[in-house]
């Protein structure tokens, strides 16, 4: 169900939006739920990320923890190619 909102924003900023809609063809609407999705995704991989950063940093790789996996590996001859 798409509820209608209303935001404020600067004459300059909604021309560039309406010329980039224009150019687009598409609408206000559909262009501000694009731009809403794809900040909340941003930030939602940022905060990942975050997590990730702070993970290691608690706990640090072991240098040889990846050695098996690396030794594992096969990537074939390269006289195969």
């Amino acid at each position: 169900m798409l509820k209608t909102i209303q935001v404020t924003l600067s004459q300059e900023l909604l021309d560039q939006i309406d010329q980039l809609v224009s150019d687009l063809d598409t609408n206000r609407s559909a262009f501000a739920r694009q731009a809403f999705e794809d900040a909340l995704l941003r930030l939602r991989i940022a905060e990942m990320e975050q997590q990730d950063a702070e993970g290691y940093a608690l706990l640090p790789q072991d240098p040889d923890e990846l050695a098996l996996w690396e030794n594992a590996q096969s990537w074939g001859s390269e006289d195969a190619r």
